[in-house]
């Protein structure tokens, strides 16, 4: 797979994951996939101070990004 690809993957699963955490008033956006292997991500609105944005973060953003992209080893959030 290529990293245009898996940029491809990475943004269909973020718009999977998005209208969970928009119901919630919060939002994510992909910040860059480096090495093809870690991909960095913003929580935005009401993830930003929420306090089980980590738990958010791995079970459910990396759980569904690595469905759509298997080759990803580690979602980080970078916080603003």
């Amino acid at each position: 797979m290529t990293s245009e690809e898996i940029k491809e993957n990475v943004l269909k699963a973020l718009d999977e994951i998005r209208p969970f955490l928009q119901s919630d008033g919060g939002d994510i956006s992909l910040l860059s996939i480096e090495d093809d292997k870690l991909v960095k991500v913003q929580l935005q609105g009401a993830c930003v101070g929420c306090t089980v944005n980590q738990m958010t973060l791995k079970s459910g953003v990396e759980m569904t990004i690595k469905k759509y992209a298997p080759q990803i080893v580690e979602v980080v959030n970078i916080e603003a």
